[in-house]
């Protein structure tokens, strides 16, 4: 075992960096970029610190000890769905309409899956975990974590072609 896994086995936070990117990533995955997700995120690393010796390194790597810590505090959190004038304005309607228009289907067809759905494909595109990982996480079997999500596109994909006929679809990436 190298030097800097055995540090990992023992501190889960000694190299944050790369694991801050992650829990970011998952976290705005499932809620949005912005301030929000950055205070989740901060909010993440706290309770990881605050309960760093509870981390067990037989049952999963550190990222997904701290996607799962992410997961509650997404969880603890009231839903917004305030857009500030910031971010209106942030944007160059010229050149992104149609970009846009696929987003808003995308986003409209996630949201219309179930709780499981999202969070598997929150967990592997957004948080950019393998299935190996997503089942530690889990609790499950990698097999099933990798049918489950082969079956939770399949559904987006289904919701993602039944949006408005006038947008341009560019195929679900698997």
């Amino acid at each position: 075992m190298s030097r800097e896994l055995a540090v990992l086995r023992v501190d889960p936070l000694a190299n944050p960096e790369p694991l801050i990117r992650r829990v970011y990533a998952y976290v705005a995955y499932r809620i949005g970029d912005g301030p929000d997700a950055e205070d989740i995120t901060s909010e993440t690393f706290e309770r990881a610190l605050r309960y760093k010796k509870s981390y067990d390194s037989g049952k999963g790597e550190p990222v997904a000890w701290l996607i799962g810590i992410a997961r509650r505090c997404i969880e603890g959190r009231p839903p917004t769905l305030e857009i500030s004038s910031e971010q209106l304005e942030a944007v160059d309607h010229r050149d992104l309409e149609d970009d846009a228009l696929r987003r808003i289907a995308l986003s409209s067809a996630v949201g219309r899956l179930e709780e499981r759905d999202r969070e598997l494909i929150a967990l592997r595109y957004g948080a950019d975990l393998t299935a190996r990982q997503i089942a530690e996480l889990q609790g499950s079997k990698t097999n099933a974590v990798e049918v489950a999500l082969h079956r939770s596109l399949a559904r987006l994909r289904i919701h993602f072609e039944g949006e408005e006929p006038g947008v341009r679809k560019s195929r679900v990436q698997q």
